[in-house]
Parts: structure tokens; sequence; C-alpha cells
């Protein structure tokens, strides 16, 4: 089974591919925010008979949960601005009638992942607008209780392989707190070391998965 596996940017592309050498695995930088995510992770999909699909990178952490340095793994990949704001306050787009927010990776999998890494198991939410204050660190936690983390790619890359029928993973590693915007308090460098001693681990577990696990 040949996996792809989807980042942002270069620097999470390499910190991925050092632990992965060798193995069926393809990874590819998709670009920034969810929607240059799909539409990259789709032409890739394109191009090879993939039987998963993994968005990995570097993200904010919601304290006390995810640490700096913490990896995450999502049971619940979630498109957490995708909607209307009203007078009553946010309303997702699923409220509205149609379309969808969340996608769910099969959850022996992601037993597995976080068994094998140590990461810690919740809701990663995707954003389009990087959180940058203390209030809406507390209203995206109010609104999603079971959040980690937030990043700006894993509901593009789900939106990919959802329209593939293909199953779904995604790892985050904690570089900085989600809150407000302190630059000095970002830690890439150890978030990219995280990822690919996670990744190290977790070769075997993505090349034994076989598809039919769901």
């Amino acid at each position: 089974m040949r996996i792809l596996v989807a980042t942002a940017v270069p620097a999470e592309r390499d910190a991925v591919a050092r632990a992965l050498s060798g193995a069926p695995v393809d990874v590819l930088a998709v670009g920034v925010g969810p929607a240059r995510a799909a539409a990259r992770t789709a032409a890739a999909l394109a191009t090879a008979p993939y039987g998963l699909v993994v968005s990995a990178g570097i993200a904010g952490g919601f304290l006390p949960d995810a640490p700096v340095g913490s990896l995450v793994v999502a049971d619940e990949i979630t498109a957490a601005d995708l909607g209307a704001e009203t007078a009553d306050g946010f309303v997702p787009v699923t409220e509205l009638g149609f379309g969808t927010v969340s996608h769910h990776p099969p959850e022996a999998l992601v037993r597995e992942t976080a068994s094998a890494t140590g990461a810690r198991t919740g809701a990663v939410l995707t954003v389009s607008t990087v959180t940058g204050t203390a209030a809406r660190a507390a209203l995206l936690r109010e609104r999603h209780p079971t959040a980690l983390a937030e990043a700006m790619e894993g509901f593009g890359v789900a939106e990919a392989a959802a329209a593939k029928d293909l199953p779904m993973l995604e790892i985050r590693a904690v570089s900085n707190p989600v809150g407000p915007r302190d630059r000095a308090a970002w830690r890439i460098g150890e978030a990219l070391a995280a990822l690919t001693e996670g990744f190290g681990k977790l070769a075997p577990v993505l090349e034994g998965w076989k598809p039919y696990d769901r």
C-alpha cells in the first residue's frame, strides 16, 4: 500500500521524510491553508493508487492538554471556521443545511498511532486564520471541548482524501500554545524534531496497516 503524507511547507516535509526513508511513502509539501492543501493533495492523489493519506506538520496546542513539543493525533478533523456568524453566534455550515465540517480517521489506526508514538488523541481544528488572542482560544475550546490543536491544512487534505474514498490520518507536533501571538514562545525546531521522532516510531504501523482495518 502506498501512502501520501501531505505537509504544508518544506521544513515539515523534510522532518517527516527523514524518518520514512525507504518506506512506500510519498511526502509532499502541499502549501498553507485548507484550499491549497485540498487542491494540491487532490492533484497528487490522481497520480498513483494510494491507500492512505496523512496530514502532518506542526500546530498550535491548547494548553494544558497539548504542551509544546507534544504529539497530537486527530480522532476528529474539523473545519472550525466554516460556517456563518449570526447574532446568536457562530453556526457551522452543516447547520445551514449543506456541506460537512468534520472527518473521522479510522479508530483502529488512531489507537495504533497513539500507542506507537505516545501522541495525545483529540480533535484537531483546521482554521484559515490562526488564533492570536486568549478570547479566541477560549471560544474555540468552548465550541470544541475535545480540541487539542489547531492547524491550517488537515480539513483540506481530508476533503481530498474523502473525494477518493481514502482513509485519512492527521498528526501534529505542537510548536506553540494556541492563544496570544508570541513568536518568542514558538519552538518550531523542537516541534519538527518531535515530528521526525514520532514518524520514526510510526513507520511500522503505517506500513503494516490495511485499508480494510477501518
